[in-house]
């Protein structure tokens, strides 16, 4: 059975970090390729970070660019989004999705994205 469990998140004071995870099982991660979403609340769901299956390409939002960086360790099944520099717009529920690597779409469509974790809320707040 394919599965995704995201964690990581919580309550963070502004310029804080948090490092969320997103553990995969039911398949390996050299298959497929994981973005990070986010949807704050009364704002549309959007892309903030992708990473590649096989050659570990990385691609981010201009909102988080400087401050997130993803990266996977395949031996765990698991990707990682590290966010440093956190700020009170960057609150919301993560969610990291999951495609196959023959999906060629832009990597912030999440129709693409056939498996998702539950979300984890990430709250930046002083």
């Amino acid at each position: 059975q394919l599965k995704v469990v995201d964690s990581g998140g919580g309550l963070v004071q502004p310029g804080g970090s948090l490092r969320l995870s997103c553990t995969v099982s039911g398949w390996t991660l050299a298959e497929y390729a994981v973005a990070w979403f986010r949807q704050a609340p009364g704002k549309e769901q959007e892309g903030v970070s992708y990473i590649g299956a096989r050659n570990d390409f990385t691609y981010y939002a201009d909102s988080v660019k400087g401050r997130f960086t993803i990266s996977k360790d395949n031996a765990k099944n698991t990707v990682y989004l590290q966010m440093n520099s956190l700020q009170p717009e960057d609150t919301g529920v993560y969610s990291c999705a999951a495609r196959p690597r023959s999906y060629s779409g832009h990597f912030f469509t999440a129709l693409e994205y056939d498996f998702w974790g539950q979300g984890t809320q990430v709250t930046v707040a002083s």
